[in-house]
């Protein structure tokens, strides 16, 4: 397997802020700050989340997050954590954008370099953190279409796989939504497909940074 055990946080750091993308990314989410704070009760205020995505989604599953009610500490212990938490995803998913930018090298990426898309694919399933990742995104999915097909009643079981495969599930709400009005079918295969194709796209990303991260030193 192309990483090792050993998590490098100096080199995340670098990998978040030494390419024009990854730099590019950060100035995207600190506009998207800057709005959230400008214009609390605006539909554009979920910017800071979706950017940060799917992990800034993670605390959804947790019984406390920035809206935490039982008094102003306690609100404002949750606004804390919840706004580092968001931090540290922007720099983890910055670090996945700086890992794509960077080409490949014979340290860290062993496939053929005659098959650049064969190379690019395989970082979603040759290392741990992207397989785990890939393992969530179908266990989500798998439930919302166990509901929609076999349950009487399925409920909200859709946010599960959008939440999982975000931000660019959203897209595949979009497009599945017209079809969903003529062809409830057609509109749930449509979301399906973009949802897996949304989580793949993640797993890249997570596959690259794994492999720069857990690999031996390179200079990119």
């Amino acid at each position: 397997m192309p990483t090792s055990a050993h998590f490098r946080p100096r080199r995340l750091l670098a990998l978040a802020t030494d390419s024009l993308p990854a730099r590019a990314y950060l100035g995207l989410v600190a506009l998207g700050v800057v709005v959230l704070f400008l214009a609390p009760d605006s539909p554009y205020a979920m910017a800071p989340a979706l950017l940060t995505a799917p992990l800034s989604f993670l605390p959804v599953v947790l019984p406390f997050g920035a809206g935490t009610a039982g008094g102003g500490a306690a609100e404002v212990a949750a606004a804390v954590l919840y706004g580092g938490w968001l931090l540290l995803c922007a720099l983890v998913n910055a670090a996945a954008f700086g890992a794509l930018a960077r080409r490949p090298d014979r340290a860290t990426d062993r496939a053929p370099a005659a098959r650049p898309r064969r190379t690019l694919l395989a970082a979603a399933v040759d290392n741990w953190p992207a397989r785990a990742y890939v393992a969530v995104v179908a266990a989500a999915l798998g439930t919302f279409l166990y509901a929609v097909l076999l349950s009487p009643d399925p409920g909200f079981a859709g946010i599960w796989p959008l939440i999982a495969a975000a931000p660019l599930s959203f897209l595949a709400v979009a497009v599945s939504a017209p079809a969903e009005y003529s062809l409830p079918w057609l509109g749930t295969l449509v979301f399906s497909v973009g949802v897996a194709l949304a989580g793949l796209v993640n797993a890249v990303l997570i596959g690259r940074l794994a492999r720069r991260i857990g690999g031996p030193p390179s200079r990119g």
